[in-house]
């Protein structure tokens, strides 16, 4: 058993100025504002949050998930080490045959359960039914038609562990592909699409749920065709969004809050050059060129991922963005899980949960992890 006290303690129901926190095991088992009884460990101040839950990442530090099951698991151990405690892996647009491949290997890495390198929760396709025109860093070469016969291939071949594919619901078929992943329990995501309104309304009232890095890989907002973006805001969709100072402005952040607490979802959508800093790498099997901390397409200089961790998403969306904290880690760790139907399990400090949580300073920089109770 343990006590964490001497931070600020950020719950579902607000801020604990100061707070702390019991733990027996992996559990949360009390949560409280003021000061503890004896024994407790002080933390010297700073916050504390739920751990991060990244709902889309490629890699890190030199692995691209999609390349092995050993760099499956060691990119997820990097991030692990900027407050990641659970994570999709995700893989770019493939031969079905490879995602196939892919999602055995993220298959046995989730079959695993909690580890000292990272927890998979499942996997995200980001593709292969994409939009040609807004295929972004996607490799065109592997773009495909919705399949109804090979996206069961590819649920049988993940193992219960396909938990979200990203389609553009303007594709012939896609529609029904979006009812046969609902059917099957996993997370239907809008993105890379050229949709209208009216597409991608359709693709969310048939029980798509995630809008798939929101402004980014999609029509733009027109005042008399307001596209996918608008459909995904008007619906209950998370969007998530890319924090990294390149993607979106922080005022994105702040209108996606404006709808709600419950939608803005924090995501790296980090490659494997994240960690390692610039330098030439590959991603999908094209090239990628990393100058000043932003990823490209070295062939048509379109935007490749990032080199973002879920620390420096959070810290942004703090210090650059102006949300408040309380939002930021909903965005973070609570509304991630409650998309993948974890929240019963883990996404916040409450009572019951597991312990994953990450120490903050008083600038927002991480100090340590903890997953299931014990410290990184």
């Amino acid at each position: 058993m343990a006590v964490l006290a001497g931070a600020r303690v950020v719950t579902p129901v607000g801020v604990l100025d100061p707070g702390w926190v019991e733990i027996e095991g992996s559990r949360i088992i009390a949560v409280g504002r003021g000061a503890p009884g004896g024994g407790a460990a002080d933390l010297g101040g700073g916050w504390l949050l739920p751990g991060f839950i990244d709902i889309h990442a490629h890699g890190g530090q030199g692995h691209n998930f999609g390349d092995s099951a050993h760099d499956l698991a060691a990119g997820v151990a990097f991030h692990r080490a900027h407050g990641t405690t659970r994570m999709l892996v995700s893989f770019v647009t493939a031969a079905v045959e490879t995602l196939c491949e892919q999602l055995s290997w993220a298959a046995e890495r989730a079959e695993l359960g909690p580890s000292p390198d990272g927890h998979v929760l499942g996997a995200h396709l980001e593709g292969p039914y994409l939009s040609a025109a807004r295929c972004g860093a996607q490799n065109p070469d592997y773009l495909a038609a919705p399949d109804r016969a090979d996206l069961a291939r590819m649920i049988k071949a993940g193992r219960g562990q396909l938990r979200m594919m990203t389609v553009a619901p303007e594709l012939p078929g896609a529609l029904e592909l979006i009812d046969d992943l609902v059917a099957a329990g996993v997370v239907a995501a809008v993105g890379h699409t050229d949709a209208s309104y009216e597409q991608a309304a359709a693709a969310f009232s048939r029980g798509a749920s995630v809008a798939t890095h929101l402004f980014n890989g999609m029509r733009p907002v027109h005042h008399r065709e307001p596209g996918p973006v608008l459909a995904a805001l008007d619906s209950r969709a998370a969007c998530e969004v890319i924090n990294d100072g390149v993607h979106v402005h922080p005022a994105v952040l702040r209108e996606v809050l404006a709808r709600g607490v419950d939608r803005l979802v924090l995501m790296t959508d980090a490659i494997d050059a994240a960690g390692l800093g610039d330098g030439e790498y590959v991603l999908g099997g094209q090239d990628v060129i990393v100058t000043g901390g932003q990823a490209r397409l070295a062939r048509t200089g379109a935007l490749a991922g990032t080199t973002l961790t879920m620390d420096d998403a959070v810290r942004r969306a703090i210090v650059e963005g102006g949300l408040p904290i309380g939002a930021v880690a909903a965005a973070a760790a609570t509304n991630p899980a409650r998309v993948l139907g974890v929240a019963d399990r883990c996404g916040a400090l409450a009572v019951g949960l597991d312990a994953d949580l990450v120490h903050l300073d008083e600038g927002f920089g991480l100090v340590r992890v903890m997953a299931q109770g014990a410290w990184e």
